[in-house]
Parts: structure tokens; C-alpha cells; sequence
């Protein structure tokens, strides 16, 4: 599974891998999109889940090329799907989320397919792991890990996941 900003899935019951890079191209220069790839455990929590944390505390799916201060194609809300099938769950959770009406503003969450996924360095896995102590995490990242552990205290875990 490949999510655009979405590294906050690190503190989630489930998830076993997560790494950091860009998708859809090689960085945010060449049209590619801030994301992380990754890997769960389906006996744990499911795809349709992991959309649900996605869409309720990871990001804002309203905000066109743009999440929280960051702003540019490559910050753009999308969803890379591996298959069919994840294909077919993400766009139907997006059209329930929006005849439900749940955000103010129409969903711009992008769905497409997977092609390309470049890792960025060591230096940046992890990063909000290794720098708690920055401002930009305090007000951006720490909060939607307070959600998470609020909306879904069955699917979070304090000791989140880091890269292998």
C-alpha cells in the first residue's frame, strides 16, 4: 500500500514496515508525490481500516496540493493502489465519504496506480521519529498521533513501527 504523506501509519497496530519516499516520480520536481510505502498485516487490520485512519487523522483530503504548511503537487492527498482490488475499496470509501458529507469541502484524494516508489535517504526515514523536538512536528505531526491514539485506541500502539 502507497500513501501520500501518511507516516503517522508508523504508531498503528498492524503495520509492519513503513518507508518513507516519493511516488509517481522521482521527487516533488518531477511530479511526484511525498509518500510512504506501506506493508500490513491483514490479520491485524485491514485495508478499509487503514483508509479510515488515513482520511480521519493522517491528512486533510480536502486540501488540494497541499498538506498543512507543505504545499506543492508533490503534497498532493493520493493513494497508490498495488491492485484491483484496492482500487476498487478506496475509490467506493471516497464516494461514501462524500455522500455522507463528513468533510465541509469536496475530497481532491487522488486514486491511481502504482508505478514508481524512489526511497529517500536514511537521513530522512524516520524523521519525525528522530526529531521530536522540532516545532514543524509539534504542530503538525504530534497532534494527529493524539488523534489517532483518541479515535482508534484499539489500533494504536506506542511503540511505533521504524525503518528496518
Amino acid at each position: 500500500m502507497l500513501l501520500g504523506n501518511a507516516g503517522d501509519l508508523r504508531a498503528v497496530k498492524g503495520i509492519t514496515r513503513v518507508i518513507a519516499g516519493f511516488s509517481a516520480g522521482g521527487s516533488d520536481y518531477d511530479g511526484g508525490a511525498e509518500s510512504v510505502m506501506i506493508t500490513f498485516d491483514p490479520k491485524v487490520i485491514s485495508y478499509g481500516r487503514l483508509l479510515q485512519i488515513f482520511f480521519s487523522v493522517v491528512h486533510d483530503p480536502t486540501q488540494l496540493d497541499r498538506q498543512g504548511p507543505d504545499v506543492g503537487r508533490g503534497y498532493r492527498s493520493d493513494i497508490f493502489y498495488l491492485s484491483a482490488e484496492q482500487r476498487r475499496i478506496a475509490r467506493a470509501y471516497i464516494a461514501q465519504l462524500d455522500r455522507a458529507r463528513v468533510f465541509s469541502q469536496p475530497i481532491v484524494t487522488r486514486v491511481d496506480a502504482f508505478t514508481t516508489f524512489h526511497r529517500v535517504g536514511l537521513g530522512q526515514q524516520d524523521f519525525m521519529l528522530k526529531h521530536p523536538e522540532l516545532r514543524y512536528i509539534a504542530i503538525n505531526d504530534v497532534p494527529k498521533l493524539a488523534g489517532l491514539k483518541r479515535l482508534f485506541p484499539a489500533s494504536y500502539r506506542a511503540q511505533p513501527v521504524r525503518y528496518p
